[in-house]
């Protein structure tokens, strides 16, 4: 059986929103919407927020203390390294990469996306490319061995080792890739629902503040209704 886990990006000293993944929506931090809704698909145990060993960083790993969420801390710089250690230290065959910024992941397609990993078929499954999906709903699955076997190429480029999975989309030859792509809402194609500035946190709020639900039922569909009805399209 395949060992498939998440491991949570996140970070405190974000430039243009500093301390994102901490702050509080409706009396929750952003990264506890993330956790919850992984934990609609995962085990909390086949969770872990990997963040820098910079103090800076300390925060969240209070919250993972807190929370009881195991967490790995590496390089700040060198994510795609971060990401694969924190994989492989927790002895995850297949990695799933979720920002600490991707308040609404869809639950369907992260159940869809782990299955087809769990058939063993592919190296790399992902919803990114051509961005059909919304900006805060990526979802990446890469298995481990393969992403570890290619560390040493991702590691001669900055660009690389900042951007997690850059290479993989930019060398396809070198594994078997999977693309999922929104085929339900494909007009909520590439918009912006991560929360990278004070503009996506306060959309955020205002999404978050129509839910009469638990945050994790509402789906795409759902998401993007309430993202055009507050007038953003």
């Amino acid at each position: 059986m395949k060992k498939i886990g998440v491991v949570v990006l996140a970070r405190y000293n974000s430039s243009r929103l500093p301390g994102k993944s901490l702050i509080e929506i409706e009396g929750k931090p952003v990264i506890s919407y993330i956790i919850e809704r992984l934990m609609q698909v995962f085990d909390k145990e086949c969770i872990v927020i990997a963040t820098s060993n910079k103090i800076s960083d300390n925060p969240i790993i209070k919250f993972a203390e807190d929370s009881n969420i195991k967490y790995y801390r590496g390089s700040l710089e060198n994510v795609a390294q971060r990401f694969c250690n924190a994989a492989i230290e927790n002895g995850f065959d297949y990695a799933v990469r979720i920002n600490g910024d991707n308040v609404f992941a869809d639950i369907k397609l992260l159940k869809e996306m782990k299955k087809l990993a769990t058939s063993g078929k592919y190296d790399f499954i992902s919803n990114v490319k051509k961005r059909t999906y919304p900006k805060g709903m990526s979802i990446e699955i890469v298995k481990t061995n393969y992403f570890q076997d290619l560390m040493e190429k991702i590691q001669k480029s900055d660009h690389y080792k900042e951007h997690v999975t850059l290479y993989l989309y930019e060398n396809t030859d070198d594994g078997n890739h999977y693309y999922c792509f929104n085929k339900e809402v494909p007009e909520a194609s590439g918009i912006q629902l991560a929360l990278d500035t004070p503009e996506d946190l306060l959309i955020c709020k205002q999404i978050i503040s129509q839910f009469s639900r638990p945050h994790w039922n509402y789906n795409l569909k759902e998401i993007y209704k309430i993202y055009e009805k507050l007038n953003h399209v």
